[in-house]
């Protein structure tokens, strides 16, 4: 267990694939917050899936939604915060989370993403099949916002607490987190 010295939201950052959802519920349980992902906001607050959204409305007006929710979590209560793999390309939600989250972006390589998003239909972005030119172009324009997180940790073919405790390695050597020794119980 370890405890969250800044008050602040750990805002999880990168592409679709890279393990934002997954690596964010095992972060959540080991600081004891709640865990959020912006996209499941989305859907419980408009009724719609993200697929639908995008179809319905396009990109641009979706992202003009998604800006407002993300404001609004990332202005509550410290909680540990996967966002969608568009979201922090918003100048707005940038700006948001230096003041009230520490940005994580979890980092993969093409391989990795193509590899985690074949056959996966939910992803409007990608298509679950023969994805590669998309994930490279994708990676090309959003890399360079996402270098701006507060912290990079690359994302692995690999078991996620692998990924976590390097994570957590850096959030320490910050001062962010500190680890918490297991309590003893009297006998």
């Amino acid at each position: 267990m370890y405890e969250l010295l800044v008050p602040k939201t750990i805002l999880l950052v990168g592409m679709m694939g890279v393990g934002k959802t997954s690596l964010g519920r095992i972060i959540a349980r080991r600081l004891s917050l709640p865990f959020v992902d912006s996209d499941k906001e989305i859907e419980a607050i408009t009724g719609f899936t993200i697929s639908d959204l995008f179809a319905r409305y396009g990109e641009k007006s979706f992202r003009v939604g998604e800006e407002k929710i993300m404001e609004r979590l990332l202005k509550g209560e410290p909680c540990v915060l996967s966002s969608g793999g568009g979201a922090f390309l918003s100048e707005k939600t940038r700006s948001v989370a230096k003041e009230h989250a520490i940005s994580v972006w979890l980092k993969a390589e093409t391989a990795v993403i193509s590899k985690r998003t074949q056959g996966r239909t939910h992803r409007p972005l990608i298509p679950s099949e023969d994805n590669k030119d998309t994930i490279t172009r994708l990676v090309q324009e959003c890399y360079p916002l996402y270098a701006e997180a507060d912290i990079t940790v690359q994302s692995f073919n690999e078991s996620p607490f692998k990924t976590v405790n390097r994570l957590f390695t850096i959030l320490q050597d910050r001062h962010i987190v500190k680890s918490i020794p297991p309590t003893t119980r009297p006998a």
